[in-house]
């Protein structure tokens, strides 16, 4: 039994195959081809969910080809009028014994209701190509995506290449369970030999591409992409290449170095923060945070030097400030931080600025445990009054709930934050001495 012939038959029986259903329009295999999402996004855990401004860097996490895809991955609601509900098509199934001739009276309809119900059923009989094809119209008749796949496994079987792809190339719904099949149980070469049938050049980039999921080798796989690179994939998928070859190529520098330099136990940071796993093959976010981590100081002229990532990959000021924050804060850096958010005008003026908002500034700098005094610096930069004080409030940052309640000349609030500290505090002395003085005009 060759090797397509037991992925056929593996697809019948592993749970780990999906059905085809007529309103899927969603590709894993496609979705593991760029940057996961979670990846780009997973430093939003540590910030509001509501950030839909934030800016995404051109690794983005849309898996390559999504926009640019002929539609032939598209939902096959867009072909019929009259489909089924959303969860119509359970797990694939085998009919048993299906090569077993039983009765050879059975009508193509009949033939195609025992598929759809499972029951034994032979498809041997179908030796023509016009039966086949009649039973094929059949099967995409029914709107049954497990029965139109039993039908095509059969035709892959018993039709050559040529045959099969001239016929389905006029029969565009069995094509797309063709294509969704092939890419479940990975035939690849078939795949691309369909590609190249139809001259869908950039399907067949794509696919071709997808191959890069196989190389183990870092060196391999590098070279694979570099030779992806001249294939005929759209503008923006081709930008997703180039730079995916290019941050494995900066990946293999920086990860021979590193491992040269914790080995050698002469570098401090290596030291005290030994590496959990290589940087290999990881997303742009997560190898810019590891730069930020390891190697913040380097000038721009190193590859791994966080602005020189920035810089190459052209990230957003949000994006590498969040990612940045998020890994000097890690370290308990304050001063790295400080400088991060601070800015210089043209008369030498500095100035704090966040381009991600001094909250979530705040929200990043509490999960990684920094000081009352540096939190109270960040909150009293923020610019809402309530969400200061929420934010004061929330992480006991006393004296920014008084100054504030004092800004705003709010004796009632004052007086009942008063007896939320502690007797005899600091605190409580500063409220009193506020509370009387003479040079206020409280309104209330």
């Amino acid at each position: 039994m060759n090797r397509t012939k037991v992925d056929e038959e593996e697809y019948w029986h592993s749970s780990k195959f999906k059905a085809f259903t007529f309103d899927d329009d969603d590709d894993d295999e496609l979705s593991q081809l760029k940057e996961s999402k979670r990846a780009v996004n997973s430093l939003r855990d540590i910030v509001d969910d509501d950030d839909d401004d934030l800016e995404r860097v051109s690794w983005s996490g849309e898996p390559v080809g999504r926009r640019s895809r002929i539609g032939s991955f598209q939902s096959l609601s867009d072909a019929l009028s009259d489909v089924p509900p959303k969860n119509y098509a359970p797990e694939l199934r085998r009919p048993k014994g299906e090569y077993k001739d039983y009765s050879s009276d059975w009508s193509l309809s009949d033939t195609v209701r025992r598929l759809q119900k499972g029951k034994v059923c032979s498809l041997e009989r179908f030796r023509s190509l016009q039966d086949k094809l009649q039973l094929l119209e059949e099967a995409v008749s029914i709107h049954d995506g497990n029965v139109i796949t039993a039908v095509l496994i059969f035709l892959k079987r018993t039709l050559s290449k040529e045959i099969l792809f001239r016929e389905l190339e006029v029969r565009q719904v069995a094509l797309r369970h063709l294509i969704h099949f092939l890419k479940e149980i990975g035939d690849q070469k078939m795949l691309l030999d369909l590609f190249r049938y139809l001259d869908r050049t950039e399907e067949l980039a794509l696919s071709q591409y997808q191959e890069h999921l196989s190389i183990q080798d870092p060196e391999k796989r590098k070279e694979f992409l570099k030779s992806c690179i001249g294939l005929p994939f759209s503008v923006e998928d081709a930008a997703h290449v180039q730079d995916h070859y290019t941050l494995l190529e900066r990946q293999i520098i920086i990860e021979v170095n590193d491992r040269h330099l914790e080995s050698s136990g002469q570098t401090e940071i290596f030291r005290k923060h030994p590496r959990k796993a290589s940087i290999l093959n990881m997303p742009l976010v997560t190898t810019l945070f590891y730069s930020c981590f390891y190697h913040y100081t380097e000038p721009e002229g190193t590859f791994s030097s966080p602005i020189n990532l920035k810089k190459t990959f052209k990230i957003p000021d949000k994006q590498y400030v969040l990612t940045a924050l998020a890994a000097r804060a890690k370290l308990r850096a304050w001063q790295d931080v400080d400088a991060l958010f601070t800015t210089k005008n043209w008369l030498g003026y500095t100035k704090k600025r966040a381009p991600i908002g001094f909250h979530r500034v705040v929200e990043i700098l509490h999960k990684n445990t920094a000081p009352v005094q540096v939190l109270q610096e960040y909150i009293r930069l923020v610019e809402d009054v309530d969400t200061k004080l929420n934010l004061a409030t929330k992480f006991k940052c006393h004296d920014v709930v008084i100054e504030t309640y004092r800004d705003l000349k709010d004796r009632q609030q004052l007086l009942a934050y008063r007896c939320k500290v502690d007797k005899a505090s600091a605190e409580e002395e500063k409220i009193d001495s506020i509370l009387s003085s003479t040079q206020i005009r409280w309104k209330n």
